[in-house]
């Protein structure tokens, strides 16, 4: 099908894809056309990465836009919804707004109602639903990108129940599912009522096999020599081969220790393949690397760049990431090691992928445990660049005839499994039972059985009244904790913590579902069988959905909160936080168990609510690693350089970013919780989120508040009796020339500070400031922080901040 037979699209759509190059439909995106979604038809669309599914979201988009209405495109990740964006902008020629929205979960973001083409993530259309974002309800047209990752347990339940209520919000909502090839992609579309593409149609071709001693393998019979020389290992040959035709590689190792040090190692078998120019370009993009951060970390990866080679895993920075990904794709690196996490990322293919580790440590199964089928292909789809590469191949690694075997049997000839509902885990339905009430989907417990019905999990579940046993359960224990009130069934009195009857802190400072008995479940759930039973959240409840946080996580604080008889310390609060579900907190090392458990003798009358006995080996041991996290908060709120905390606590930048982000997020929910209980802790709340938010002590917090001034540049005018903005408006400007360094940056931070002459004109730097430090180290001052994807630490690679979402 050629473009130009389409219809129904703005005026000057076609000229602009024929601009792009795009005169022909690929047959998957043919396909969609033809299952209608020009005329607002839904669609689920299971086709392979790089097969256009890009194009199949625009065409729905942009028709449904020429009908007069507004489309939302959704994506997972904060890095992906900034790469669509950036790529919907270009519509604006032809006169169609695009906005993006990531972030700041209080925020109903009005400003896009005048916007045609929204780019959002899922958890934050999740808090526009809750906080009753008006513009929803005129939303014609929905795109969910990579919606097999509905069967993420942590991310899944989120889009799920999102979709749920947008099709809810809008009986007539076209929604247009764009998926990998999954097992059950028929299930998918008959629970979205939407027609299916199902191929395995690519533009190029993908080989897929495995090399085992000195050749490599493919599925369809062929068969190509790579030898491997000496000593060397596998993937360096490989590395080596296709560099030598051209090509680019991405290999996948199981950790980040294992991505940094195959970098460093196949950095080697890189440099000699680069040209003169290129050593010049890669020289310059390790210098901006070790601009971002002062860290072991920046200045490794500057080193592997530097000979055209990096690592990616979610404890980089941000900065590191984009930088590390757009050298990528203009061919300018030649290879990346990382973990699964980018296999679901930006746009990143390569001439060759190579899996070096389809195994991965489970600690539900006691050792490595493989990885399944559906992640691997997602690894295998990297391969192949259209209108870049000729081919792809994907690679598995084999060390015996026999892992050769079974490596062909699992994964190249093995079908990926199914999308499964994660909805009915309790971590998930407590907090979107909360939402759903909060919010006014239901308003009784009939009604929310009906939303329940309405998700993919009602759809797969075959357990008869499960779906209902366990929305009871969750019910009780919103109830139990104030969150909601049930009319006609029994109450449970109390500010908003635990309750006289209910266990306390560190984990049970809430009734869990769990502990209910069958008694104080069964007895209501008949009485609700019999009778209609009203569903209304109380006020906290209504300020937990709307600060986003998870039920346990608000019950921990407030009860954290209520049991401080003194004026919490930051410790007490950065520990209290670090406790809960909404913070992946740092696992405690060999050897940590002893050292943190002398830090927690020494301030335990510091930490908030009651610690487990030191009997309780699981809880103890969660207690204290919660400790770790708090005092790492700690130490960057007093001020620890960023290249110390990383390597003391063995975390990289994005980590550390990730986790103070997470913090000041918390803790500012922590303050609403505060004002909600009437607690007399608001301000000690205040001041530690002040605190964690700029990194520094208790008396720099008047310079941080005044913008361009950071950790670093408030500590050397602290140090020279400069001490707020009153200062600042009326200092020697020699004095503030001599520490800022730059008259630019002297001036606009005298401008902000509100000195009505902030001219640096004619001024001469103080030079008698003896013994006062007066330079700044490059990317250390860190006036605003913005993580984007953080993991937990060395073993966490798939976890993720707030901060990417």
């Amino acid at each position: 099908m050629n473009v130009e037979e389409l219809s129904g699209l703005p005026p000057g759509a076609l000229e602009h894809f024929q601009d792009e190059g795009i005169e022909e439909l690929y047959p998957p995106q043919a396909e969609s056309v033809e299952a209608g979604i020009l005329e607002g038809e839904s669609l689920v669309a299971a086709v392979p990465t790089a097969s256009g599914k890009t194009m199949i979201a625009a065409l729905s988009m942009l028709s449904a836009v020429q009908r007069g209405g507004k489309a939302l495109y959704i994506v997972p990740l904060r890095a992906l919804a900034s790469e669509k964006k950036a790529e919907f902008d270009a519509y604006e020629e032809f006169g169609v707004t695009t906005g993006v929205t990531t972030g700041n979960y209080e925020s109903t973001d009005e400003w896009l109602a005048t916007k045609d083409l929204i780019v959002a993530t899922s958890e934050k259309v999740d808090s526009l639903v809750r906080n009753g974002a008006d513009w929803l309800s005129d939303l014609t047209c929905v795109v969910s990108d990579e919606v097999h990752l509905i069967d993420d347990r942590n991310r899944g339940p989120t889009l799920e129940v999102t979709l749920a209520k947008l099709r809810e919000l809008n009986p007539g909502l076209q929604t247009v599912a764009l998926s990998a090839t999954v097992g059950n992609a028929d299930e998918i579309a008959d629970w979205l009522e939407a027609d299916l593409v199902d191929t395995d149609w690519r533009p190029i071709d993908l080989q897929m096999g495995v090399h085992y001693g000195n050749a490599l393998e493919f599925d369809d019979g062929s068969t190509r020599e790579v030898p491997v020389e000496g000593s060397e290992k596998q993937e360096a040959a490989l590395v080596r081969d296709i560099l030598q035709e051209g090509g680019s590689s991405l290999v996948f190792v199981s950790s980040r220790r294992n991505a940094e040090a195959a970098a460093r190692r196949l950095s080697q078998v890189s440099k000699p393949e680069l040209t003169d120019e290129e050593r010049n370009e890669l020289s310059e993009l390790a210098d901006d690397i070790r601009d971002v951060s002062d860290t072991e970390t920046s200045k490794d990866l500057a080193d592997c760049v530097e000979r055209g080679a990096a690592f990616h895993h979610a404890g980089l920075a941000s900065e590191h990431r984009t930088i590390v990904e757009d050298a990528f794709r203009d061919r300018l690196l030649k290879m990346i090691s990382a973990t699964p996490t980018l296999a679901a990322g930006v746009n990143t293919p390569a001439r060759r992928v190579i899996v070096r580790d389809w195994r991965r440590f489970d600690p539900t199964a006691g050792g490595m445990s493989p990885l399944d089928v559906l992640e691997v292909h997602q690894m295998m789809g990297r391969a192949g660049r259209p209108g870049l590469d000729p081919y792809g191949e994907a690679v598995l690694l084999a060390n015996s005839h026999d892992e050769r075997q079974e490596l062909f049997d699992r994964y190249v000839w093995g079908e990926p499994e199914p999308v499964r509902s994660k909805l009915a885990a309790e971590p998930a339905l407590r907090t979107h039972v909360l939402a759903t009430i909060a919010s006014g989907f239901a308003r009784t417990r009939r009604g929310l059985l009906e939303f329940m019905q309405a998700t993919l999990y009602a759809s797969q579940s075959t357990e008869g009244n499960r779906l209902e046993t366990v929305t009871d359960d969750v019910l009780e224990y919103l109830e139990s904790n104030d969150f909601i009130d049930r009319e006609g069934g029994p109450t449970t009195t109390g500010t908003g913590g635990a309750t006289d009857e209910q266990a306390e802190p560190a984990t049970d400072a809430f009734v869990s579902a769990a502990e209910l008995t069958d008694d104080e479940t069964g007895s209501d759930r008949d009485h609700d069988a019999g009778s209609e039973v009203e569903l209304t959240a109380t006020s906290l409840g209504h300020t937990v959905s709307r600060l986003y946080l998870d039920p346990m996580t608000a019950a921990e604080i407030v009860y954290g909160l209520e049991s401080a008889d003194d004026r919490p310390t930051a410790l007490g609060l950065y520990q209290l936080i670090s406790r809960t579900p909404d913070m992946y907190e740092l696992y405690l090392r060999s050897g940590e168990d002893e050292t943190f458990g002398e830090l927690f003798y020494k301030r335990e009358t510091e930490l908030l609510g009651d610690a487990p006995s030191e009997y309780e080996d699981g809880r103890f041991e969660d207690w204290l690693a919660s400790l770790k996290t708090g005092k790492l908060l700690e130490d960057w709120a007093e001020e620890r350089d960023e290249e110390w905390l990383t390597d003391e606590y063995k975390i990289g930048p994005g980590d550390l970013r990730g986790k103070v982000d997470t913090a000041e997020w918390l803790l500012g929910a922590a303050e609403s919780l505060a004002n909600e209980i009437g607690s007399e802790w608001t301000v000690a709340v205040r001041e530690a989120r002040a605190r964690v938010e700029h990194g520094v002590s208790e008396d720099l917090l008047e310079l941080v508040s005044v913008r361009g001034v950071g950790r670093k540049r408030a500590r050397q005018l602290y140090d020279v009796s400069i001490e707020g903005p009153a200062d600042l408006r009326n200092a020697d400007k020699g004095v503030v020339l001599a520490v800022l360094k730059g008259e630019k940056t002297a001036e606009n931070i005298l401008e902000n500070a509100g000195r009505e002459d902030s001219s640096m004109d004619g001024i001469e730097p103080r030079t008698d400031l003896e013994g006062v430090e007066v330079t700044t180290s490059a990317g250390s001052d860190r006036s605003e922080t913005t993580a984007e994807n953080s993991g937990a630490d060395e073993t966490d690679d798939d976890q993720a901040s707030l901060g990417d979402f």
